[in-house]
């Protein structure tokens, strides 16, 4: 009886761990938050390993495929066993935070932004039922027609109780889950970009991609997202203006 107890309590004792109860509530906190210190920090390293390595960036390979917002991302390893940082930050993935540290515009001006991998996981999610019901249709859940090739997700196919969302890292408003034609996810943020469009200076010209007004004045890169450009003053899919 007294074996039973003692593994009775491993099992509690280990789910606690892995659900992250014992940990204190400062330290979860700061697995989840943008933090402009950690932020800075790792730009300086990467700025100086650039410096140091011939104009070579700390990023891990990925496929030219890659979408753009999410193909550099930021190899902690390297820098940490070059001595360009002591510790990972602590909202980082690596480290078990919400974050993937990744870098838009390596070549002439690397610049340390993040990731949400709230998002990530909210995509991942909406994947596996897609994914069921492709396994016995023909097409992808299609719901209605938002843009040339871009539909919303038609969540009753996929037996959801509503239309997928995201939190959006900008506006912390719901963003819709869309969908191309063939069946890809993608993140819908012309609500951001909307409010980007007006708060902040830009020259941005229809049939340029505006995503960079997210990506230049905050933390974060549209992760998920189509290209968008800016037609009557307002954010379309960019191949709505072709």
């Amino acid at each position: 009886m007294k074996h039973t107890y003692l593994r009775i309590f491993g099992v509690l004792l280990l789910s606690l761990l892995l659900s992250g109860c014992l940990y204190p509530q400062s330290e979860m906190e700061q697995n989840q938050v943008p933090n402009e210190e950690q932020l800075q920090t790792v730009q300086q390293a990467v700025d100086n390993y650039k410096e140091e390595q011939q104009g070579l960036v700390p990023i891990k390979t990925k496929a030219n495929e890659t979408p753009i917002f999410q193909k550099y991302l930021i190899d902690f390893s390297i820098l940490k066993e070059k001595n360009y940082i002591s510790e990972i930050p602590a909202n980082a993935y690596e480290k078990g935070g919400v974050y993937q540290y990744t870098l838009i515009t390596p070549d002439d001006d690397p610049r340390v932004k993040l990731i949400d991998l709230r998002i990530t996981e909210a995509i991942r999610s909406v994947n596996v039922q897609l994914d069921f019901y492709r396994n016995e249709n023909i097409y992808p859940a299609y719901g209605d027609k938002i843009a040339e090739g871009v539909y919303t997700v038609d969540h009753e196919k996929l037996g959801l109780e509503k239309s997928p969302t995201v939190v959006s890292p900008y506006s912390h408003e719901n963003l819709p889950i869309i969908m191309d034609v063939d069946g890809n996810l993608y993140v819908d943020y012309r609500i951001d970009l909307n409010h980007a469009l007006n708060e902040y200076d830009h020259e941005f010209a229809e049939g340029e991609d505006i995503r960079y007004l997210l990506a230049d004045n905050t933390p974060f890169v549209p992760a998920y997202s189509l290209p968008y450009t800016i037609k009557n003053d307002e954010p379309v899919f960019l191949m709505e203006s072709k």
